[in-house]
């Protein structure tokens, strides 16, 4: 029983990463699952075996590439002085992050029109966007900024980076407009912060 779980998971992974080097570089609607089968060295079967359709592996791809992106901005963040700091420069690394190859194209450009908004912004609530709130309390906790109810902030902070991120995903340059944004993040962030 053991070996055929560790099979099946050999198998899921083998197609996700087919899968991501494949949406990462060619997009949702050029690749196939003939493609991805024939990029994990499995049979298309096996595909549909583990994954139901074509969405279906997307939306794994999206959730693992969200996943690996968050434990970037996490080293990132780690490394400022205190949490509004770390706020800043996680949506940066975001930013930076989103703006070229296979994690733009993933996360950005097929991520909502292949997921749709909701879905897109429940998985994104699981990794980035899940943040956004402990960090706001943990800076009002430690007197940061001033005390008030999280979620509406946090939200209105979100959808100011998801709105950013949707202009951004639109553009030829979209690395200048991410650093525009995340310039314009940073001001809003401090504009927050409790003067001494």
């Amino acid at each position: 029983m053991a070996k055929q779980a560790e099979r099946r998971a050999a198998t899921t992974e083998a197609i996700l990463n087919a899968a991501r080097r494949l949406f990462g570089s060619r997009g949702f609607a050029a690749t196939t699952m003939d493609e991805v089968a024939e990029g994990a060295h499995v049979a298309k079967g096996a595909v549909y075996h583990h994954f139901k359709t074509k969405e279906a592996v997307f939306e794994a791809v999206f959730d693992l590439v969200s996943r690996d992106l968050v434990a970037e901005i996490d080293r990132t963040a780690r490394a400022e002085k205190d949490v509004l700091a770390a706020m800043v420069a996680g949506t940066q690394h975001y930013f930076a992050a989103t703006a070229k190859g296979p994690t733009g194209q993933i996360i950005l450009r097929d991520g909502p029109a292949v997921l749709g908004w909701e879905r897109w912004r429940e998985i994104d609530a699981q990794h980035f966007g899940g943040k956004m709130p402990r960090a706001l309390a943990v800076a009002m906790e430690a007197g940061l900024i001033a005390k008030q109810p999280v979620e509406p902030l946090a939200r209105l902070l979100l959808g100011a980076v998801t709105e950013a991120a949707v202009a951004c995903a639109g553009r030829a340059d979209i690395a200048r407009a991410g650093a525009e944004y995340a310039r314009a993040f940073k001001s809003l962030v401090e504009a927050l912060r409790l003067r001494a």
